[in-house]
């Protein structure tokens, strides 16, 4: 039995729309359970006792350690920012899924922000009308909340306040994932993005972070060398990506692997194919509507960018805050070419070449650097 905590009309909260219980969307012919807004629910949910993180205290202190902008400590065979542990360790343990559960995995920089807002969009379109959508007052990640956060601070309680479904999110490799997810029916999509923009998108967002510390910031170079190395933040990168691949391969029902990519390239056509995996596929109605367009148009870089809710406001609970506008830096591919010299890109993608070599798995970018090659 889930423990649900009471909250409130969602209508009386400030930037919700106001006549959502009147709505009802003509391409739908029934309304069930459908996913709320992490940040409408949270804050009526029961304090609850907080996640033990800090009986893992001695086993971090044991493991392997580098500094990049950050600390980080190598974990199951992945470095993870040392402040982050806690909260993975304390999932592995004690969170519970639910069947109807979905997860938005990534790579950190990989269009984590991007794939919040689509999952979320597709999801409700049929119970928040697109041109009042609670993403137009919240920020995705208000809307779609990373679980480690919430067990890092002793917020799990939080969790299962939130009613089903539910949609959550974590950068954890699936290798670590616990045997209560991968166990389970619950779906799984994952994103990729080509390793080098990864990279660079990591290190504007450590900088920012570092920044709003008083911190110095990390050289990009030896950043890069470092994810070559496969030793700086969630890394290896090819290792990440190469275990939801696989999964995907023999769980296609329940793991969709994306690329980020691929959905620039064809927002449409993927659109679709997310709506089709989350068990909501578009009506012919629907298409006719034109509502796949109004969800592209909805979740799209420039129109998230210009609200007011991407421009102020914060992110983080426990280890550090990141204005939302962090979020929003530029949105698009390729911006590895005004930082990495042609000869780092070369061995990062010659690297992530040989490590996927047989896999089937093939990363947009690595292709286009072995044609120049």
């Amino acid at each position: 039995m889930h423990v649900r905590g009471a909250f409130p009309n969602m209508s009386s909260l400030p930037g919700f729309p106001h006549d959502l219980s009147s709505y009802h969307s003509p391409l739908c012919s029934t309304r069930g359970p459908h996913p709320i807004p992490f940040k409408y629910v949270h804050p009526t949910a029961p304090a609850g006792a907080a996640a033990p993180v800090q009986d893992y205290d001695e086993l971090i202190s044991s493991l392997p350690v580098k500094q990049t902008s950050i600390p980080i400590r190598k974990y199951q065979n992945f470095w993870f920012p040392e402040a982050h542990l806690p909260g993975i360790m304390a999932i592995r343990q004690h969170f519970n899924p639910r069947p109807d559960d979905l997860f938005l995995i990534s790579f950190p920089k990989s269009g984590t922000t991007w794939l919040k807002a689509l999952a979320f969009a597709t999801m409700t379109r049929t119970h928040y009308p697109l041109d009042r959508h609670p993403l137009l007052s919240l920020n995705p990640h208000d809307v779609v909340p990373f679980m480690d956060d919430l067990f890092v601070a002793g917020q799990a309680s939080k969790l299962e306040a939130l009613p089903s479904p539910r949609i959550l999110a974590t950068h954890m490799p699936y290798s670590l994932l616990p045997d209560s997810i991968t166990g389970s029916g619950c779906r799984i999509i994952y994103i990729c993005c080509d390793p080098k923009d990864v990279v660079v998108s990591l290190w504007h967002f450590s900088a920012k972070a570092s920044a709003a510390k008083g911190r110095e910031c990390f050289p990009f170079d030896k950043f890069f060398e470092m994810a070559c190395e496969g030793d700086f933040p969630y890394s290896p990168i090819w290792d990440h990506s190469l275990q939801y691949w696989k999964e995907s391969l023999k769980r296609s029902e329940k793991v969709l692997f994306l690329k980020y990519e691929e959905m620039l390239e064809e927002p449409a056509a993927n659109v679709k194919r997310l709506a089709e995996f989350l068990g909501c596929p578009l009506s012919e109605e629907e298409e006719k509507e034109g509502v796949v367009e109004k969800i592209i148009s909805l979740c799209s870089f420039e129109k998230l960018k210009s609200l007011d809710a991407n421009k102020k406001g914060s992110q983080g609970i426990a280890v550090f805050k990141v204005a939302n506008a962090s979020f929003f830096r530029k949105g698009g591919i390729g911006d590895w070419r005004n930082h990495a010299s042609p000869e780092m890109a070369q061995k990062l993608d010659g690297i992530v070449r040989e490590k996927l070599e047989g896999s089937g798995l093939t990363i947009l970018g690595v292709e286009e650097a072995t044609a120049e090659d």
